[in-house]
């Protein structure tokens, strides 16, 4: 019988693929950095001498974990330039979930914890991220990261606090979220003014991210009255406007076209009975790998 060679064995880098791609998302915001990263560590793993390696997935969480960071680096002295807020480019279910969308969603990566993980730094984060999202342990953290276990502890702690002031947040189920949503979703799309107003909480607030390349709100945009007559002036101006449910970074939210054409990716925050928080993603760099509207 002849014995077969050892590279028709799985590799285990693509049985990990889909932790390491939440990872690197969730440190980045961005498919095209994550799957750069991803790229990156498939070339250092197959360039490295597997027999020395214990661990192919702690190996492996580290590289990914480290080229993230560089690239937050990076990344941040562009986004301190950005016009406007930056927010992550959305991850968007439809009709089937691909095996990046799926990554371990148990574990959150919603667009508001992502604009708040935004205020921390590369190493604070991946800190934050690998102990909060995918339980990592002390040991581990400081392995990776080359610090001690109470230096990480100290850094996660005060990661933790950070996040804690700056996001807002309820206890509210998928089923009462989803719930909400619709309901905004056919108030806006009837331009009703009162019953969208009825919807948003007093102290709503609305984050836009147009990049620069569409018109949007540059500034944090603040209460009901005022982001109700948004969605009812933009129902007013395009007649052909269409919104659709889309499950958007692990939770309901809805894709708005105009024309036919994808113009916004909205998540919400909800308190149960309304909406807290809407982070709506314009920048049409970030809309490009969304399917287009199936009539």
């Amino acid at each position: 019988m002849d014995t077969p060679h050892l590279s028709s064995a799985p590799d285990p880098f693509d049985a990990l693929r889909p932790r390491l791609f939440a990872i690197a998302y969730r440190m980045l915001g961005t498919r095209a950095d994550a799957d750069d990263v991803l790229q990156d560590a498939w070339l250092r793993w197959h360039q490295t001498d597997r027999a020395v390696i214990q661990s192919p997935e702690a190996w492996l969480v580290t590289i990914v974990t480290r080229l993230a960071i560089d690239r937050l680096r990076a990344a941040k002295a562009e986004r301190d330039h950005y016009v406007g807020s930056w927010l992550p480019e959305p991850l968007v279910e439809i009709d089937e979930r691909t095996p990046e969308t799926a990554a371990e969603l148990a574990s959150e990566l919603s667009v508001a914890l992502l604009w708040v993980l935004e205020r921390l730094a590369p190493e604070e984060r991946a800190a934050f991220l690998l102990r909060q999202a995918f339980d990592q342990d002390y040991e581990e953290i400081a392995a990776l990261l080359g610090k001690s276990e109470t230096a990480c502890r100290q850094m996660v702690h005060r990661a933790v606090e950070r996040v804690r002031q700056q996001r807002v947040r309820f206890d509210v189920s998928e089923e009462a979220h989803r719930r909400v949503v619709a309901k905004f979703k056919k108030a806006a799309e009837t331009g009703d003014r009162n019953a969208i107003q009825a919807l948003l909480a007093d102290d709503v607030e609305l984050i836009g991210d147009g990049g620069g390349k569409v018109p949007s709100t540059l500034k944090i945009l603040r209460g009901a009255y005022r982001i109700a007559n948004l969605y009812w002036a933009t129902y007013r101006r395009y007649p052909q406007i269409v919104y659709r449910m889309a499950r958007i970074n692990g939770e309901a939210g809805l894709l708005r076209y105009v024309d036919g054409q994808l113009e916004s990716a909205q998540t919400f925050v909800v308190d149960g009975e309304r909406i807290v928080a809407a982070y709506l993603v314009r920048n049409p760099d970030k809309l490009a790998h969304i399917p287009p509207l199936q009539r």
